[in-house]
């Protein structure tokens, strides 16, 4: 593929507990800050739930439109609306009013957990078209609840369509809210919320995160500046999911890493990792399979990140949040090329991106 037909990120909105962009979530990470407090609901040894919630001041009102649904609505989806429209809006800042005016394609990531009533994909989709105008066509958009790796996984789907002809630009993104206390509860007694009494848990959080994709070419025509890009991407099924009988080996992120490297011969060994990593040993473990299976592709010396030690478990938001805070990285040279970003969510995806300098 030519330098004009390479894929990069020219755009990223992000929001987070520990900031309400790209740049200061993305300081706030570096900085190991970490924001969480109590919650009103309690957790089963009758103490409050420690989480990350975004402040409420941060994020835009409800669309006077979807005012008269408010009611009706679960209040972690009107939540994940303003997320998503906070998160939308700084992805497509810099695109000149011409571009938006031609009304891209969004790729979303929508939590595989649910509360007491299940979140319906094209529904939210509609209405978040509604929230956030003018900022995406929902008519060639697709919404797909399959949590943290939904993100990553749907690069593919995006390189496809920024191959055909009438597509300049794509975005990809995720938005998740835990803040639900039926969903809580559940998981709560699963033993995966971090508790007094549970170590081997997640702290729950909220946010979004979008990015905008785009031929280099398309990039430089109109004046964007690429953050990184896109060297390879992959995706692949774990048997052995956290929900599954099929016994756990590992298998599925260590296949998906095989077939990224296999597809995306590495310029260098692999220097920075961001991983989905959110304080549950599972995760550790998969990685270490994955580690083992390629070791001759990482630099010995190899830098991992895992944010969500900082904002908490952002859930479908996860993978295009590691693929935005991975590109400023590279963009203002704090970290290293190549850049391997992985998500996996709960139920078996996988998803993997390699980033490199723009």
């Amino acid at each position: 593929m030519g330098n004009d037909e390479t894929i990069v990120i020219a755009g990223a909105g992000l929001v987070t507990p520990v900031g309400l962009s790209l740049p200061e979530t993305a300081a706030s990470a570096r900085a190991r800050m970490a924001r969480l407090g109590e919650l009103e609901w309690l957790d089963g040894q009758l103490e409050p739930y420690i989480a990350g919630r975004v402040p409420d001041d941060g994020l835009p009102d409800l669309d006077a439109a979807l005012a008269p649904l408010a009611q009706a609505l679960p209040e972690r989806e009107t939540r994940m609306l303003r997320l998503a429209h906070a998160a939308l809006g700084e992805a497509v800042a810099a695109l000149p009013d011409a571009a938006i005016a031609a009304r891209f394609p969004l790729l979303l990531a929508l939590p595989e957990q649910h509360g007491e009533t299940p979140l319906d994909a094209s529904s939210f989709l509609v209405r978040l078209a509604q929230q956030a105008r003018g900022l995406f066509d929902a008519r060639r958009s697709v919404a797909a609840a399959r949590g943290r790796a939904a993100g990553l996984m749907a690069l593919r789907e995006a390189a496809t369509r920024l191959a055909q002809a009438g597509c300049d630009f794509v975005l990809v993104g995720g938005v998740d809210c835990f803040l639900d206390e039926t969903l809580l509860h559940r998981l709560d007694t699963e033993g995966r919320i971090r508790t007094e009494a549970t170590s081997d848990g997640f702290s729950p959080s909220e946010g979004a995160a979008f990015l905008l994709l785009a031929k280099a070419a398309t990039a430089r025509q109109q004046g964007l500046p690429a953050l990184a890009r896109l060297a390879g991407q992959a995706l692949g099924q774990e048997p052995g999911h956290l929900y599954a009988d099929a016994p756990y080996q590992g298998e599925g992120l260590a296949a998906t890493l095989a077939t990224l490297l296999a597809q995306a011969p590495l310029p260098a060994p692999i220097a920075t990792v961001y991983s989905s990593f959110n304080g549950e040993r599972y995760w550790a473990r998969e990685f270490g399979v994955a580690r083992l299976r390629s070791s001759s592709a990482f630099d010995p010396a190899h830098t991992m990140e895992h944010p969500a030690e900082c904002y908490g478990e952002i859930g479908a938001a996860c993978g295009p949040a590691l693929a935005a805070l991975a590109a400023h990285g590279l963009k203002h040279g704090y970290r290293a090329a190549p850049c391997l970003v992985y998500a996996s969510s709960d139920r078996g995806e996988r998803g993997v991106a390699l980033l490199a300098t723009a």
